[in-house]
């Protein structure tokens, strides 16, 4: 499957993914993505964010 961005051999530093179930996920519980995207640009909680990079798997 491929992603939107490029998936990286190495996690994305600082960056926590549990979502198993996404094309960028690493064992361990990292984010293998070049780089990610959270929209929306004017959200006001953690419940209003998305992660745009997801892809499922």
């Amino acid at each position: 499957m491929k992603g939107r961005v490029e998936k990286n051999d190495a996690p994305l530093p600082g960056v926590k993914c549990v979502v198993n179930s996404c094309h960028y996920y690493m064992q361990g519980d990292y984010c293998g993505a070049q780089k990610i995207e959270i929209q929306p640009r004017d959200a006001a909680s953690t419940e209003e964010t998305d992660c745009a990079t997801f892809i499922k798997e």
